[in-house]
């Protein structure tokens, strides 16, 4: 070796590499070389080889090299493994649904089913291009989810779904406002972020009307004492504008204005009913949109003719991706805003490719908090990205890399993921777990959640 050279511990070359960084640069012939969980260099392949060698230089030339995904809302228990479970055509509102169809098979979960969930749905997201996720919120077991997680080597943030209020008679409303404050101050002593750790939580809240305001308030005194965030549920039908309205005569994002707690470090997901005040209370605020464009499709939420979120970009808002709980393949979700608001507005200059693949990425760290970490490819930052395979035929012929990213290749094309400098993903396989034995645990915890859960089976046509 060169001794004039300095020594990586990976180094990537020949690549056309998206950094998605202040400039949007784009190298068609570049070089990326990594020391321990950073990235050391990062530019044209002359430029970074002249410079840099490793015991590992790849040749970079079938790749596509992009910052790690990021998933803005995602159910890593509860859904990945009996999501397929449901009618197509559940004829019920949305608290109808919850009550027979959803928080059944959430509760039926025991702590292994919760681990084998979590460590399932993270394969799924590295696999596909994910490297980092917001959970929507565990339902039971936190630390189980933690322990299934982490195996894969993911980074993420986490928490327990936490609602502090409950609509039946005779409840105890102020013990249980101090059980969830409890809660929250519990998972974020147990899992900091403080250390660099991968997984760490964050308070969530279930959103919607169930928690009262003193939940928010301390969630949100939590979050800006440790550095965190919070993430919740609003607005995704015209039920919770019309709960806060009879209740407090304001709308959900007026009202959480009132009690200051918006701000750049909470994420609202879904926010499909939202009005013209709400918006500019959002922008004002910084608070971050996460938008689930599947979810929504699939629940009917409307956002075809009442969503605003080209409004929203428009006005700077953060516009986050997220997948709740349906496909966790977020190149997948990039195809549907690309083309939705197109058509709602009939207006092809809406969400162009550049912007919705930033929405995965350095949106996605601003939301997180982690802006100056992740979402783009710059040196100092940390080694998150992904080599999407271009030897395939939804690649070829290349002539427009963002066009791909943001209408042609999904994630099937990934072929390898670091991750803090960790190869989780390589030559299309996970480095750190046994792949089939976390899917035959899979199918034995998704019969027995399902069993638990006494929820029928319902097709359309006959199965024998």
């Amino acid at each position: 070796m060169n001794d004039r050279k300095t020594s990586a511990d990976v180094l990537i070359s020949g690549a056309k590499i998206v950094t998605m960084d202040r400039d949007r640069r784009i190298f068609n012939d570049g070089a990326v070389a990594i020391s321990g969980c950073e990235i050391s260099a990062i530019g044209p392949s002359v430029e970074v080889c002249e410079h840099f060698e490793s015991s590992q230089h790849i040749d970079g030339s079938r790749f596509v090299i992009t910052p790690g995904m990021i998933n803005g809302h995602i159910h890593v228990t509860g859904d990945p493994l009996t999501r397929a479970w449901l009618p197509d055509n559940i004829e019920a509102d949305f608290a109808e649904e919850l009550k027979r169809w959803v928080l059944p098979r959430f509760h039926a979960h025991e702590p292994d089913d919760e681990a084998v969930s979590a460590e399932l749905a993270a394969l799924k997201m590295l696999r596909t291009g994910t490297t980092t996720f917001l959970e929507a919120g565990t339902v039971q077991y936190l630390d189980r989810v933690v322990e299934g997680a982490s195996r894969t080597g993911i980074r993420g943030r986490v928490g327990c779904w936490v609602e502090g209020r409950d609509f039946t008679d005779g409840a105890n409303q102020a013990k249980l406002i101090d059980d969830a404050i409890r809660a929250l101050e519990a998972e974020v002593a147990a899992f900091p972020a403080s250390g660099g750790e991968l997984i760490a939580a964050w308070p969530i809240l279930v959103g919607h009307s169930t928690n009262p305001d003193e939940v928010w308030l301390a969630a949100k005194e939590i979050a800006d004492d440790n550095g965190l965030g919070i993430s919740a549920h609003m607005s995704p039908y015209e039920s919770d504008p019309a709960w806060f309205l009879n209740e407090h005569r304001r709308r959900p994002i007026e009202h959480l204005s009132d009690i200051g707690v918006l701000d750049r470090n909470v994420c609202l997901t879904h926010l499909a009913h939202i009005d013209e005040s709400e918006l500019n209370l959002l922008a004002q605020s910084g608070t971050n949109a996460v938008l689930c464009p599947l979810a929504a499709l699939r629940g009917a939420f409307g956002i075809s003719t009442v969503g605003r979120f080209p409004e929203m970009a428009a006005a700077g808002i953060n516009i986050m991706l997220g997948s709740d709980g349906f496909d966790l393949d977020m190149m997948r979700q990039t195809h549907i805003v690309s083309g939705l608001f197109k058509d709602a507005r009939r207006n092809t200059a809406v969400f162009p490719a550049e912007e919705t693949f930033a929405m995965l990425t350095c949106n996605g760290a601003v939301g997180l908090g982690l802006e100056q970490e992740i979402g783009s490819l710059e040196v100092g930052k940390l080694a998150d990205f992904v080599c999407h395979d271009t030897d395939r035929p939804e690649w070829q012929p290349l002539l427009g890399v963002l066009n791909h990213l943001a209408w042609l290749a999904d994630g099937r094309s990934v072929h390898s993921v670091w991750v803090n400098g960790v190869r989780v993903i390589d030559d299309y396989q996970a480095t750190l777990i046994d792949e089939e034995t976390l899917y035959a645990q899979a199918s034995r915890s998704s019969r027995a959640v399902i069993s638990r859960s006494k929820l029928p089976f319902v097709s359309p046509w006959p199965v024998y």
